[in-house]
């Protein structure tokens, strides 16, 4: 992998011009927000990473402007499409600021924390920002946001004037920000003062913790919150099994909605002892108090195909993603199937399942087909209340965006 060169040093070349395939340029007109490095037919010269390529199309009109990936299968991540406009600091400034409009009317002063930037489909390919109280989590899926992070950095603080920003960086991506990036690194404080500590936050009047320097993601699963409010009114009088609990949110809320027993089930000890303590931060909390919390360390999977057979008035399963690239697609889908069939037979009679699914390469329709069979394989008599998708401060604008499902079925 060769450094990106230094913004100061692209500047000095002739812009970044590239010409893409006509089905590239279908795409990118009807808002598609990629560019793969397949789909591009000419390029003046070679790209640094994170600079802003101009695309143009066969008449060698202006089509678009993205930041540029020289390491990534996607070669363009689109900022822009359209009539040309100059992506200055006040391009920037109105970016940001009708992202954060986006959001408003949304959320009290019971919930400090959710997303502010939602990636592609809020017009900021490969970067995320989530909100916990006063610490903003800043998460970037591309190289090509390192050369401007600082810039981003203070564009953020200036609006939204966090105590803290958090930098985590995916995977793919590590090495470079650590070798070319410099030094950055996962969990590196950007901004304000350091701590350790778990991060907390509130989420409709819950109390929970965030471990935003170690954590998935970026600390919590946000996504998941109108799936936790709707299991938290489902749940009174009911015993509730959480499977893949993380740190016991969905059970969390069930406990305040007044179930007499949650489980949280999963294979991380670290996970588990998040959720005893965010049940011990809402111990004030009456219902809370009342209800009756266990921990089962085990893998989901087998726990729920064998073991102990006990049943549950309420399950949850929302497995992390089964199919993570699409030669997977076949198996996910079988294997929620599976995993809703073994759901089922746990439940007690007018028992409900919430059944979810985070995988992009999974569409709705063959998610819920497996769940739907699965219930009807069963035998028992079933009511599907309502199937659930993405929380408004998680827009899905294409298809790859589409990820968050869930079902909600009753049993008799």
């Amino acid at each position: 992998m060769k450094p990106p060169a230094h913004p100061s040093v692209a500047e000095k070349l002739p812009r970044l011009r590239l010409h893409i395939t006509a089905a590239a340029e279908t795409c990118i007109r009807s808002g598609h927000p990629w560019v793969f490095a397949g789909s591009v037919r000419e390029q003046n010269r070679a790209g640094a990473s994170g600079e802003l390529a101009v695309i143009y199309d066969r008449r060698d009109k202006f089509l678009a402007a993205g930041l540029f990936d020289p390491d990534s299968p996607i070669r363009v991540r689109v900022l822009h499409a359209g009539k040309p406009q100059a992506l200055d600091a006040a391009w920037w400034t109105a970016r940001l600021e009708a992202t954060v409009h986006r959001r408003d009317g949304l959320f009290d002063a019971r919930t400090t924390g959710y997303r502010l930037i939602h990636g592609e489909s809020d017009g900021w390919p490969g970067l995320v920002l989530d909100r916990y109280d006063k610490t903003f989590v800043l998460k970037l899926y591309t190289a090509a946001w390192l050369p401007r992070l600082d810039d981003m950095v203070a564009l953020i603080r200036e609006r939204l004037q966090p105590e803290r920003i958090v930098l985590r960086l995916s995977r793919n991506i590590q090495r470079a920000a650590e070798c070319f990036g410099r030094g950055r690194h996962d969990g590196e404080i950007l901004c304000g003062p350091a701590v350790r500590e778990a991060v907390v936050f509130l989420e409709n009047g819950v109390c929970f913790e965030a471990d935003v320097w170690r954590g998935q993601k970026t600390g919590f699963f946000l996504d998941q919150r109108e799936n936790r409010r709707e299991v938290g009114e489902l749940a009174r009088g009911r015993e509730v099994l959480n499977a893949f609990s993380f740190s016991g949110g969905f059970s969390l809320y069930a406990a305040c909605g007044g179930a007499k027993s949650v489980t949280d089930l999963d294979l991380s000890p670290y996970a588990l002892a998040a959720a005893q303590r965010n049940f011990q931060r809402n111990s004030a909390d009456p219902a809370v108090a009342k209800c009756r919390h266990e921990c089962v360390q085990a893998d989901a999977f087998d726990w729920l195909a064998g073991g102990d057979a006990r049943p549950f008035g309420l399950i949850v399963l929302d497995p992390p993603s089964l199919a993570k690239r699409e030669a997977e697609r076949a198996g996910a889908i079988r294997a929620y199937g599976r995993l809703a069939g073994n759901g089922i037979r746990r439940l007690t009679r007018d028992g409900l399942l919430l059944a979810c699914s985070c995988s992009a390469h999974v569409s709705a329709e063959e998610f819920f087909g497996a769940v739907r069979q699965a219930a009807a394989d069963s035998g028992r008599h079933f009511v599907e209340l309502k199937t659930t998708r993405h929380a408004p401060d998680h827009p899905a604008t294409f298809k790859e965006a589409d990820y968050l499902k869930g079902i909600f079925l009753k049993f008799g």
